[in-house]
């Protein structure tokens, strides 16, 4: 059933004749609107227009209030389940030492274990640029002190003045 919040509902409803579906499922035919809506009334329920464009139009007899409560209660429990993930970016130069690296490195790692994407960037100034092989080198040297928890997503790239790289969990 797909309704929506704002779905007309009770005196909203305009139409001469619709078809009515009862609280339990049950198709009681076609009537006017105002007999569906004392129907409803004697129920202590709500008429809820659920299919405008049919031919008569659709209403079902319900407590839209709970309808309404239910619905939002399954999404909340949706986003409970779904996972974010995050990328966390390392920044290197074309300068950086080797111990450096590793330092860095162990960053990564731990960002990696947290389930989180790594977006390397090795960033050239001035006429660093020029020398773009050692941003792949460095890239290299950093990618193989963590190899063993990760994954190369995106392959490194220079895009303008930085080399890019992306590294996402190993899956167990």
């Amino acid at each position: 059933m797909n309704i929506k919040k704002d779905s007309l509902i009770n005196e909203e409803i305009r139409e001469k004749e619709v078809r009515i579906i009862d609280d339990e499922g049950q198709q009681l035919g076609v009537m006017s609107s105002k007999e569906a809506l004392q129907i409803a009334e004697g129920k202590e329920l709500d008429l809820v227009l659920i299919s405008p464009n049919a031919n008569p139009p659709v209403c079902r007899i319900m407590d839209f209030n709970k309808y309404l409560y239910e619905q939002a209660k399954k999404v909340k429990e949706a986003k409970k389940k779904q996972k974010t993930v995050s990328i966390k970016e390392i920044r290197l130069s074309p300068t950086i030492e080797e111990h450096d690296i590793g330092i860095k490195a162990n960053h990564a790692r731990k960002f990696l274990m947290g389930e989180d994407k790594v977006k390397v960037t090795v960033r050239f100034r001035g006429r660093e640029a020029d020398h773009s092989y050692k941003g792949h080198e460095i890239l290299k040297a950093f990618l193989s002190k963590i190899e063993d928890v990760c994954v190369v997503e995106k392959a490194a790239k220079l895009e303008g003045r930085n080399m890019v790289m992306v590294l996402a969990p190993k899956r167990a």
